[in-house]
């Protein structure tokens, strides 16, 4: 095999390998008129573990308009925002150790972003999953689904 040929080859699997990655790497913009960017996010079921990017595109201060990313089942966002408004900004409003939320960010405040990666273990396809910003009083507005495809 001549080395354009390898070269071709080698460049093939890595775009396949570097493009499969890409499908596990989420991002998502806040801002101050508490949305987020978007209403759906999805990844492949194929995805073991999810890079989440959260980047709050205001200019407010997290202590007036904080914002954060959770994920939980949908029917559990009301009382997990409820038992996060008691957990208070030291725990990002998320009640510590609760088994409801699949994952969730830090607060941040405008200009800032946070990253986390979280396992898709106990998600499912046929899940009715949403995600939420827990600071209080965001979650009825600022919300979305999210998929495993």
């Amino acid at each position: 095999m001549n080395n354009l040929a390898k070269f071709a080859v080698a460049a093939l699997a890595f775009s396949a390998f570097h493009s499969s990655a890409n499908e596990c790497e989420l991002s998502i913009e806040s801002n101050d008129m508490m949305q987020f960017s978007k209403k759906t996010m999805s990844v492949p079921s194929k995805c073991e573990q999810v890079k989440l990017t959260l980047i709050h595109t205001g200019k407010l201060p997290s202590s007036a308009m904080g914002h954060n990313w959770v994920l939980t089942e949908k029917q559990n966002v009301k009382a997990v925002a409820s038992d996060g408004m008691r957990a208070g900004v030291k725990n990002s409003y998320v009640k510590p150790d609760d088994d409801r939320v699949f994952a969730f960010t830090k607060v941040i405040g405008g200009g800032e972003s946070t990253s986390i990666t979280f396992s898709t273990k106990g998600l499912s396809k046929d899940g009715n999953y949403q995600f939420f910003c827990s600071f209080p009083g965001h979650f009825a507005i600022m919300k979305g689904t999210f998929k495993i495809v």
